[in-house]
């Protein structure tokens, strides 16, 4: 029986999410699996992947191909990797502890990249954050001098209007006088 590793969609439109499982290569894509090793959520950046490593590399071992698209899922999880130290170690061209010490190395190189680019993204966020309520006081201070100047220019105008008004008074006084 042909076994691949490969990804059933689930989720609703535009908003997929996937299970990694395994599966006989002639059943339909979201139909019966063998087993369920792990999920996928590409809407989350960067994406979700939650695999059970022992399981992804049991299954390799046992023969079972991988999609396209799970084999970059299994390399960025590095299950792809372990696997071909484990088979540097079989045809002995080195052993077991340098293989998980060069693995080591691997993974922890792998999870400073992940670590930086959430890292750049939050501060990219923060950054847009910051120049957005700049931009939103810049606006909101022009506005308050527009309403400053319109008032001044209103009340300038109501002093003229009043000193025009007690003007006007003063020339009717002294002519009910005279």
């Amino acid at each position: 029986m042909p076994v691949k590793i490969r990804l059933a969609r689930h989720g609703r439109k535009r908003r997929a999410f996937y299970h990694i499982v395994v599966a006989d290569s002639r059943a339909p894509r979201d139909g019966k699996y063998i087993e369920r090793i792990g999920s996928y959520n590409p809407n989350t950046n960067p994406a979700t992947i939650d695999l059970d490593f022992d399981k992804a590399l049991t299954w390799l071992g046992n023969g079972a191909q991988p999609t396209d698209t799970a084999r970059a899922i299994l390399s960025y999880e590095g299950v792809m990797m372990k696997k071909h130290l484990l088979e540097g170690v079989k045809k002995g061209a080195f052993d077991e502890a340098t293989a998980e010490e060069k693995f080591q190395a691997w993974k922890t190189e792998k999870v400073a990249k992940i670590n930086a680019k959430k890292d750049g993204l939050s501060k990219a966020a923060d950054e847009a954050k910051a120049a957005r309520l700049e931009a939103e006081a810049k606006i909101s201070a022009d506005r308050a001098e527009a309403i400053a100047k319109k008032a001044a220019e209103a009340e300038a105008a109501a002093k003229a209007e009043e000193a025009g008004e007690e003007a006007a008074n003063e020339e009717g006084a002294e002519e009910t006088e005279a």
